[in-house]
Formats: C-alpha cells, structure tokens, sequence
C-alpha cells in the first residue's frame, strides 16, 4: 500500500492543501485512519462477542438470580444497534424460546404491568416450549430509575423469565451498573476517523471513491458535521445515494454548514440536543429556508408502528407536513456498521 505518513504535522500541512488536491487527500485519509478503522472495528465486534457469550454461558447449578448484564453508554452510541445485531445472531436465537423488548420512562407496578408491557421481538418456534422456555429478556430504560424503581424492575423480570432466562437492561445511566450480575459493558461513541469510516462505507458502498474525488471531498466535509451520530449517517448517507450528483452534495454541505453555525450562536448543537431527545430545531434545505423541530424520540420493535414518511423526505426532500407529524428518522442499522 506504500509508506505510511506518521508525522502529524505534515500531515496537518498536507491538509491544508486538500482542496486542491481531492485524490491525494483521499489517498492521505486512507493511510491515515486504516489502522484505526481496524481495530475499532475489531472493538465493536468484540462487544457484540462479550453480550453473546454472556447470553449463552450456562447458568450455575442451583443458582436462582437472574442473571443480568447493563450496557450503558450516552443517547444514540449503538446500544440499540449492538443489541439489534445480538438478537439477529443465530446462536442467541436458538438458545432461547422467545426475545422480548420492554421499553419505558419509569416503572411503578409489579410483574403483571411487566407481561403485559413486553413485546415479542422473535419467537423460537422450533423448541421445546415445556423442556426449554428461557427467555431473553431486553429492557430500554428511557430515563433516570431510582434504586427502588429498580429493585421492582428487577424483581418483576425475576418472577416473570423462568430458570435460565437472560437479562439485558440498556440505559444512559450508569446507577445500573451495580444491579448487573456480570461485568457492565459500557459503550462510547466512535472516533471521528471510525465514524467517517462507518459513513463512506454507507455512502459509496461497492464504488471505489477514489474514482469520484470530488463527492469524496464533499461527503469528508459532510461527515463532519452531525458529530458521529448513527443515525444521521445512515439519513444523510442514504440521501446521498439517492441523489449522486456534485451539485446536489455541494447544495447539502452548504445547508449544513449554515444552519450548524446559525444554531450553535443561538443554541447548543442540534445534534448534541437531538442525542439528548430534546426539542431540536432543524432546518429544511427549500427556498425559503423553514424549520422543523423535532421534539420526541423513540423506537419502534413492531413494523406496524414505523411511520411511512421519512425525516430525509422532510428536511431535504419536497415532503411538508401540516401540524404534528411521526417521520421515520432510520430503521435499524444495516450490515455495513463496523460490525
């Protein structure tokens, strides 16, 4: 691959000349954050390793705790993608009878509230339901639980998940780290160099983007912006594909440097506010400019519930709602997260 360039302040000069030379720059990136898209790749890899060895491992003889491992880590850093990935693996999906999401803001009743609160994400229909009905059992906690809110969130999963069941709790909060059974896994969110890994893979797929140095330089100032969030490159990628045109991509990066820089002197960042589910204003790329505020989040486990018109259709698209309206801000991460 040739020599690797590991001075840093060539490289800042280097940089510096990247308008004018797009292919190079490219060639530059490449050298320059390989190694580190490998190994955080390997780190993700490992997480999903660790969750499902933890699921698989035998519960000890005569132990009756259930057994329980917190992935804690801030708003939209992979938590949900990690477990989606998890329960997607063939392993875990033989192990046990049935996976059941709960998702809630706060938890006050016992184990009837908890049955009826569950939804069935996958069902093992080839086991023997009265020999083998081990539950996985995965809880999104939306909010900030007490150690008493706890105590009978916990003991409801016990009562409901028969011996052997497994337990997942996610939450922004690290207070649940001392509930867990097993060590915590606690996530953080990707380096700029793995996350603009994770978006030019997204963005380009199978194409080689050296044969398009021009996109390539746009879509590096791109990914700049929306400050390693998940869920803004799988949008912003996606509209990018859809719309593989200089101009089109030139227009989208002048967007987002003007309304970043409009809001962040009036505001905090967007982003920081949408990774905190806060009301966020957001602009829409028409003439004249319009705002959209976006001021609830959540996920959906059922695709009855996903909403048909897309949060790109709206802020980029000819798409204007009247009032109140759900949009789908992205459906679950495809394979080509670092993975």
């Amino acid at each position: 691959m040739g020599q690797h360039i590991t001075n840093q302040a060539m490289l800042l000069r280097l940089n510096l000349l990247r308008d004018a030379m797009h292919r190079g720059h490219y060639v530059l990136d490449t050298f320059r954050y390989q190694h580190q898209d490998e190994d955080d790749a390997k780190d993700q890899a490992m997480e999903v390793e660790l969750v499902i060895n933890f699921l698989l491992r035998p519960q000890s003889h005569g132990a009756e705790e259930l057994e329980f491992m917190p992935i804690v880590g801030p708003c939209q850093v992979g938590k949900s993608t990690l477990v989606t990935h998890v329960c997607k693996d063939g392993r875990v999906r033989g192990h046990f009878s049935k996976i059941l999401f709960f998702r809630i803001h706060g938890f006050t009743d016992d184990e009837p509230t908890f049955r009826e609160g569950c939804a069935v994400k996958f069902q093992n229909h080839t086991s023997d339901m009265k020999k083998d009905a081990r539950l996985l059992v995965i809880i999104e906690l939306d909010g900030d639980l007490n150690e008493e809110a706890l105590d009978r969130l916990y003991f409801a999963s016990k009562q409901y998940a028969p011996r052997g069941s497994k337990l997942i709790v996610t939450s922004r909060f690290d207070n649940i780290v001392k509930f867990g059974s097993t060590q915590a896994l606690t996530l953080k969110y990707l380096s700029h160099e793995a996350y603009w890994y994770f978006f030019k893979t997204l963005t380009f797929g199978s194409m080689d983007p050296e044969m398009h140095p021009r996109l390539m330089h746009f879509a590096m100032e791109i990914a700049r912006m929306p400050k390693c969030s998940f869920v803004g490159a799988n949008i912003i990628s996606r509209l990018l594909r859809d719309n593989f045109d200089v101009q089109f991509w030139f227009k989208v990066l002048a967007f987002f440097k003007g309304f970043t820089q409009q809001r962040v002197s009036r505001f905090e960042h967007p982003f920081d506010l949408l990774r905190q589910n806060r009301p966020t204003h957001l602009g829409r790329m028409a003439t004249p400019s319009e705002d959209v505020v976006v001021y609830h989040q959540h996920q959906c486990y059922s695709e009855e519930e996903v909403p048909k018109l897309r949060l790109q259709d709206v802020l980029y698209g000819s798409v204007k709602p009247h009032g109140n309206s759900k949009v789908l801000a992205s459906m679950e991460v495809s394979d080509t997260a670092l993975l």
